[in-house]
């Protein structure tokens, strides 16, 4: 999101159906009462006003959760291009401990990616998918290579942004966005850690077979 946010030619929207999921899956994340103030909770009423928007940019970038999509018509996906995000879950399930504390399956947002994925595939729509540690490793050619997919032209200002809060975050950034405040850019990764938390040991098998499939829809520098 903070990449696309340097591109002049686009408006970004950080994760517009969070309190619609909260409401619906009464899921108990941190911040749960300021996020459902802060948005509308009807994620129908949010999706068809933010399609019908006028904006002041050709293009609009969307934050979306997959596991946020749920209890929605989702007709709506026939008027976007869409990119997944995917991490190693080796990586990813820590970060996510971190902050939720007790983690299932469904915080991975790894199952709704999948099954997004797969409906999107039944309505014609080529998949693109970006891994974050291609995308740390070889930023600018991995970027080049997803806008050459999308149909836009490659801005190299994508590689950098200032450090601290942006007036796009959600209510919810206290909580999750640390790490990115602390960034101007895309950083290589730590190494993953050989033994992961025991609250999470138990999700990387899981997890692991569902990023193997989705993985394979990954851009490179070399595509």
């Amino acid at each position: 999101m903070y990449s696309f946010a340097q591109r002049p030619d686009t408006t970004v929207v950080d994760e517009p159906l969070y309190a619609h999921y909260l409401r619906v899956s009464g899921a108990d994340h941190p911040g749960r009462d300021q996020v459902l103030a802060s948005q509308d909770t009807d994620g129908g009423n949010v999706m068809a006003r933010l399609l019908e928007s006028s904006w002041s940019t050709p293009l609009v970038f969307h934050k979306q959760m997959a596991h946020h999509l749920v209890d929605l018509d989702l007709g709506f996906l026939d008027d976007m291009d869409h990119v997944f995000l995917i991490r190693p879950p080796r990586e990813m399930l820590p970060s996510l401990a971190r902050v939720l504390g007790n983690v299932n399956l469904r915080d991975t947002g790894l199952p709704a990616q999948l099954d997004l994925l797969e409906a999107l595939e039944q309505r014609g729509r080529e998949p693109v998918c970006l891994d974050g540690s291609a995308l740390r490793r070889a930023p600018g050619p991995v970027l080049k290579s997803l806008c050459d997919r999308l149909g836009i032209g490659y801005v190299a200002a994508m590689l950098r942004w200032p450090a601290g809060p942006r007036p796009e975050d959600g209510v919810w950034a206290r909580w999750w966005y640390a790490s990115v405040h602390e960034s101007t850019g895309f950083r290589p990764g730590a190494a993953a850690p050989a033994d992961l938390p025991e609250a999470v040991a138990h999700l990387l098998d899981p997890c692991l077979a569902i990023y193997g499939k989705l993985s394979t829809y990954a851009v490179s520098h070399e595509d």
